[in-house]
């Protein structure tokens, strides 16, 4: 789908017009912990965006434009803000709107490449931001350093049954509380094709085989920095599951009669 902020890649390098944007811009402060300050309740949160005269001193990442204002996120601790509370992507990711939901997602996604990239990993010499936040260049001038995106992939493998009866497969982790349950996943290897990643990763941790591999959709998971590409596949419950312990507690085949009983996680 479209960004829903443009994120006007042009005036990155345009340190006159970042100047003059900065004072009329919101600014979405992210925390050492990559926390945000949110409003409302864990069923319907907002994000904060300040006045760029109440943001901390800190990195300023530009984050785009849309016909209310530019955009930036602040590296920094939080304000105090009557009625916020701070709060992280795994908590409220799922429950933003669409707008809040890109936001977060850019901002976190360049927040997580800037704190962890302070020295060329060629030479080890010091990294400088430039380019409002999206280009890190060594001092000692051995090269220049861009956010990085891992792919990573997800995927629904399901019995192809229509109605109540039809089956997925759904895995847990041991640290994960009761009930929750997720799709398979796994990072993209060198040299291997997303489709393949699906292949492997399922037999690796269920022992599953699968077939009519599809991709369904993609989604930005900057924890700390991956594109997650979505699947689906078909897999037969009748053939034995066999965990890989090392990985996951638990896999199995539910049907969706069973998921609809198991309540939140």
């Amino acid at each position: 789908c479209r960004e829903l902020v443009d994120r006007a890649a042009h005036r990155r390098t345009d340190e006159a017009w970042l100047a003059e944007a900065w004072p009329r811009a919101r600014v979405l402060v992210v925390d050492e912990e990559g926390r945000v300050l949110v409003t409302g309740d864990r069923a319907a949160p907002k994000l904060v965006l300040l006045p760029a005269d109440d943001a901390p001193d800190g990195e300023r990442l530009f984050l785009g434009v849309d016909s209310e204002a530019p955009y930036f996120a602040v590296l920094g601790p939080h304000p105090v803000v009557p009625d916020a509370h701070p709060a992280s992507l795994f908590q409220i990711g799922a429950a933003l709107d669409g707008y809040d939901a890109a936001l977060l997602a850019e901002a976190l996604g360049l927040a997580n490449w800037v704190r962890g990239y302070r020295y060329s990993p060629l030479t080890g010499a010091p990294l400088r931001l430039r380019s409002a936040g999206w280009e890190a260049v060594a001092e000692d001038g051995s090269g220049i350093v861009w956010p990085r995106t891992n792919p990573a992939m997800i995927v629904l493998v399901h019995d192809g049954v229509a109605g109540d009866q039809g089956r997925c497969l759904l895995s847990r982790q041991a640290v994960w509380p009761p009930n929750r349950w997720s799709c398979l996943a796994g990072f993209v290897e060198p040299g291997e094709s997303a489709e393949g990643a699906v292949h492997r990763e399922v037999f690796e941790e269920a022992g599953v085989e699968v077939s009519d591999v599809a991709y369904f959709a993609s989604q930005p998971w900057p924890l700390p920095a991956s594109l997650m590409l979505g699947f689906t596949a078909l897999g037969d419950p009748s053939r034995p599951v066999v965990v890989d312990t090392a990985e996951l507690e638990d896999a199995r085949w539910f049907t969706r009669a069973e998921l609809r009983g198991l309540g939140p996680a």
